[in-house]
C-alpha cells in the first residue's frame, strides 16, 4: 500500500535583513506583475457575475492564464477554471484556491471601476482573491527550472451559494491526485498587507440556514380573538432561539443564531394569514451543531403548537468547519514569516464566516489563512473596498508557500 507521508524540514531565515526586520527578498520578487495584478482585480471588480453563472469570469481568467504560455488550462466545470503548471523535476501536488463569484449587492463606493452590473457586486474580495492567483501563476509559469512536481491554479465558481462550487469540482475528479490545499481570504480590519494565520483546527465555522413558516389565520386588527396571529407566534419563536446559545451550546466556544429575516403581513390593521422566518446558525464542533439543529427543530415545534399555529420548518446544513492541518498551518506561518518578516505575520483567531474551501480536505490537508486590507466596512457590506497595496504581499506568501511546500515534501513508499 502507497501512503504519503509529509515531512516539514525547517525553515531557514535570510541572515541579511531589510530595515524593520523585513527578509531579503528573493530575485523572483520583482519578476511579480504587480499593476497587471491591480489591472485585473479592477476589471473583474467592473464585471462581477452570481454564483453558477460566471461564464465571462471564467472564459477572462483562462485567457490570462493561456496568455503565460507554459500552464495548461482546463475547466472541471462549465464556470469554474484550473491551471496546471509542471514543475523541471518530479515531485508532489499542490493545489492554491481562489473563489470568482460576487454577491447580490448594489455597490455604494463609488468607485471609477465599480461594479457596471445592477445589484451585484464583488462585496467579498473575491475579485481580488482572482487576481493574486493570477498574479501567482504569472510568476510561478516562468520558474519551472526550479519548481518540483505540479502546482494547480484553482479558480473556483459558486463559492457563495449553497451547495457551493467545490463540491462540483471534487465531483470531477480532477482534484485526486492533489497532496494538499491552500487557500486565502481578505479581511478588512487587520493591517493591510499582513498574514493572519488561522487557528489549527476549526479555523472557521459550520453554516448551517434554516427557514421558517408559520400558518395563522387572518382577521381584523380590531378582532384578533377571531384569528391566529403569526406574528406573535414568530416573535415567540425568535425569542426563544436566542436562549439556545444562552442555555444549551457550552460557554466559550463559538455559537452563533441569528434571525435575519421576518416577514409578514401588509396592513396595520390586519391580521395576517401568514409569517416567514429565516436564519443563519454558525457552530465548530459536529456534536455542537448537531445540538443546535435539535433544538431549532424543538423551539420551533414547541412555540408553533403554544400558539397554535400551523409552522414548517426547512433546516440545511451547508458548509462545514474548515480544518486546518497542523503540518501545513506550520509551514505557511514559516512561508509568511520567511518572506514578509515577523512584524507583518500574526495568529487570527476563528473565522465566524464559513467557506466551502472546507470540502477540500476530503481529499488532501488543508491550511487556509487570511490576508489583512486595512480598515472599513466588513465584506458583503455594499461600501466594502480592501486596499490595493495588500495584494503585493498576497502574491508573495502564496508563491513562498507553494515553493517551500514542494521543497520539503518526500514521497515514501510504505508497506502496508
Amino acid at each position: 500500500m502507497r501512503l504519503t507521508t509529509l515531512l516539514l524540514t525547517t525553515l531557514f531565515f535570510s541572515t541579511s535583513l531589510l530595515a524593520g526586520g523585513k527578509p531579503e527578498p528573493p530575485e523572483w520578487v520583482s519578476d511579480i506583475p504587480e499593476k497587471k495584478v491591480i489591472e485585473w482585480r479592477r476589471y473583474l471588480h467592473e464585471n462581477p457575475e452570481l454564483s453558477f453563472q460566471e461564464e465571462d469570469t471564467s472564459d477572462y481568467v483562462a485567457q490570462v492564464l493561456e496568455s503565460f504560455g507554459t500552464i495548461e488550462v482546463i475547466r472541471p466545470t462549465s464556470t469554474s477554471v484550473m491551471g496546471i503548471l509542471e514543475g523541471n523535476s518530479p515531485g508532489a501536488t499542490v493545489a492554491f484556491r481562489a473563489d470568482m463569484d460576487a454577491l447580490a449587492v448594489q455597490e455604494e463606493t463609488g468607485l471609477p471601476y465599480a461594479s457596471d452590473v445592477p445589484n451585484v457586486m464583488h462585496a467579498c474580495g473575491h475579485d481580488t482573491h482572482t487576481a493574486m492567483l493570477l498574479g501567482t501563476a504569472a510568476t510561478l509559469s516562468g520558474m519551472q527550472d526550479i519548481i518540483k512536481g505540479k502546482v494547480y491554479f484553482l479558480f473556483q465558481h459558486a463559492e457563495e451559494t449553497h451547495p457551493g462550487g467545490a463540491k462540483e469540482i471534487i465531483q470531477t475528479g480532477v482534484l485526486d491526485d492533489v497532496d494538499a490545499f491552500f487557500g486565502m481570504h481578505v479581511l478588512p480590519n487587520y493591517e493591510v498587507g499582513h498574514i493572519g494565520i488561522l487557528p489549527d483546527g476549526p479555523a472557521s465555522t459550520a453554516s448551517d440556514v434554516f427557514n421558517i413558516t408559520i400558518q395563522g389565520k387572518g382577521s381584523h386588527g380590531s378582532m384578533p380573538h377571531l384569528g391566529v396571529d403569526p406574528i406573535v407566534a414568530g416573535a415567540q419563536i425568535v425569542n426563544g432561539l436566542q436562549t439556545i446559545v444562552s442555555r444549551n451550546a457550552t460557554p466559550g466556544e463559538m455559537t452563533v443564531v441569528s434571525v435575519g429575516k421576518f416577514q409578514s403581513g401588509e396592513a396595520p390593521n390586519v391580521i395576517a394569514n401568514q409569517a416567514e422566518l429565516s436564519g443563519t446558525v454558525r457552530t465548530i464542533s459536529p456534536e455542537t451543531r448537531e445540538l443546535v439543529q435539535k433544538r431549532v427543530e424543538s423551539v420551533v415545534g414547541q412555540y408553533g403548537t403554544a400558539m397554535n399555529t400551523t409552522v414548517d420548518l426547512d433546516y440545511i446544513q451547508s458548509y462545514p468547519s474548515i480544518r486546518n492541518n497542523q503540518d501545513l498551518n506550520a509551514q505557511v506561518k514559516e512561508s509568511a514569516l520567511k518572506i514578509l518578516g515577523e512584524d507583518q505575520v500574526f495568529d487570527a483567531p476563528v473565522m465566524t464566516a464559513s467557506e466551502d474551501f472546507a470540502y477540500y480536505a476530503h481529499l488532501a490537508p488543508v491550511s487556509y489563512f487570511v490576508l489583512g486590507v486595512g480598515d472599513g466596512p466588513a465584506n458583503h457590506h455594499p461600501q466594502f473596498n480592501p486596499d490595493e497595496d495588500a495584494f503585493i504581499n498576497g502574491v508573495q506568501t502564496q508563491i513562498q508557500v507553494i515553493l517551500d511546500y514542494l521543497d520539503n515534501y518526500q514521497e515514501k513508499d510504505i508497506a502496508a
